[in-house]
């Protein structure tokens, strides 16, 4: 299980001058060997559990890799809020389109009700250059491949299933911390 002392160890070791620790904020671990997101609260909770679907083609940070970037990381943005289940998002942008689970086809990878956009912290290994996360567009997304969740099945976003990824954007904050590992 993953306590709330070893994620501040990996964010101390790491040494990142932007990251402002805080005790009233959860952090989110995302546990790409066993698929699943936790919200880890300062008294040591997991309030949340939600299983994910990382990549298929692994973890990495290149650019063009469409593996699933590891490291420490922030919500830098949050898109989606008030749409309905399902929405269809292009581009960040809402479309009038509505996808289920039941309607999915399986030929596009289709992001769903919510977006948090992800923006690595650590220069060099998941920020600037040919490995930053948030130029490679990398986000925490509903998903029509609601199959699929528990098991890589992405091209580098980690995908939830709608009704997981609202609730989770409804309780998240920009700047909020995220450590995939």
């Amino acid at each position: 299980m993953i306590l709330w002392h070893k994620l501040q160890n990996i964010l101390s070791e790491a040494e990142l001058e932007s990251v402002a620790l805080s005790n009233s904020r959860p952090i989110i671990y995302i546990d790409t060997l066993q698929q699943l997101l936790c919200s880890v609260s300062a008294e040591d909770k997991v309030t949340q559990y939600y299983p994910v679907s990382t990549s298929r083609y692994g973890l990495g940070q290149l650019q063009g890799s469409l593996k699933t970037p590891t490291g420490i990381h922030k919500i830098a943005q949050k898109i989606g809020i008030d749409e309905p289940v399902g929405r269809v998002f292009k581009s960040r942008i809402a479309t009038d389109d509505i996808c289920f689970a039941e309607d999915y086809s399986g030929e596009e990878d289709v992001i769903t009700s919510r977006i948090l956009w992800l923006e690595g912290l650590q220069s060099g290994y998941n920020r600037d250059g040919e490995v930053d996360t948030f130029a490679r567009y990398i986000y925490i997304h509903g998903t029509a491949d609601e199959a699929h969740i528990g098991q890589p099945a992405s091209i580098g976003c980690v995908r939830m299933r709608n009704l997981d990824v609202i609730k989770l954007f409804d309780q998240v904050e920009v700047n909020d911390l995220v450590i995939i590992a």
